[in-house]
């Protein structure tokens, strides 16, 4: 894969390319020919267009977004963390825990009152329950723990924040 450094990559996109990118984030399963309809450009540019930005790495994936709730995962929480910094290695012990524990689907080093923010997804709350005594208050390298619960879902969307017109 073709690795421009980011700033060099959105100098090189234009209108077209921008088009795309919003369309396929809205839609990752649209074809290619009515991809290229809505964008005005005929099926084999519109392609090539697609490769390039797969291959510069803008597009670095395509994913099915999937209903939580239709498959039983009714819990979602943010948990705030703060490290044990006195530990040897906390860091890179940490962040190599948190790669194996299949509920935190999000995991972010953070500023403020808290070192990480992990997003955590679960079947509901005695399994939570269980991964926050069981798993990760067993972590040594965690000192502190903080557990947002969420309610509901206000806004989730994955189409980025950026001027495509």
């Amino acid at each position: 894969m073709n690795n421009l450094p980011a700033q060099e990559s959105l100098e090189k996109l234009d209108k077209t390319d921008l088009k795309i990118l919003h369309i396929l984030q809205e839609n990752s399963k649209i074809t290619n020919l009515d991809l290229s309809k809505k964008i005005g450009l005929s099926p084999a540019p519109t392609l090539e267009r697609v490769k390039k930005l797969e291959n510069t790495e803008i597009i670095q994936s395509y994913h099915a977004k999937v209903n939580q709730q239709a498959i039983g995962l009714n819990v979602k929480t943010f948990v705030q963390v703060s490290l044990a910094w006195q530990k040897d290695n906390a860091l890179n012990n940490f962040m190599a825990k948190v790669q194996e524990i299949d509920e935190i689907v999000e995991c972010y080093i953070i500023t403020g009152e808290a070192d990480f923010l992990m997003k955590i997804v679960c079947k509901d709350i005695p399994t939570y329950e269980q991964l926050l005594f069981k798993t990760l208050s067993q972590i040594e390298e965690i000192e502190r723990l903080k557990t947002l619960m969420t309610l509901s879902t206000i806004k989730d969307s994955s189409v980025l924040p950026f001027k495509y017109d």
